[in-house]
């Protein structure tokens, strides 16, 4: 039975925990805005940087297509 009282204890410290974490996401703004993420995939992302392994890779690979579509 003793088992069972530190058992409550615990899930009312853990629901605690949980309450103040929520009352302070809620004060720091993180539910402010509601519409941007529903429309952030309609925006086009920003160019990736490039580096020169990367670009010799994609040159192999459009060379290797190239070579498909030519057989």
């Amino acid at each position: 039975m003793s088992v069972v009282i530190i058992l409550v204890f615990v899930a009312i410290l853990m629901a605690g925990a949980f309450l103040f974490a929520f009352i302070w996401s809620v004060k720091s703004g993180q539910y402010d805005d509601t519409y941007t993420p529903s429309v952030r995939m309609l925006f086009e992302d920003p160019p990736m940087k490039v580096n020169s392994d990367q670009s010799q890779l994609a040159e192999k690979s459009q060379e290797n297509i190239k070579r498909k579509k030519g057989k």
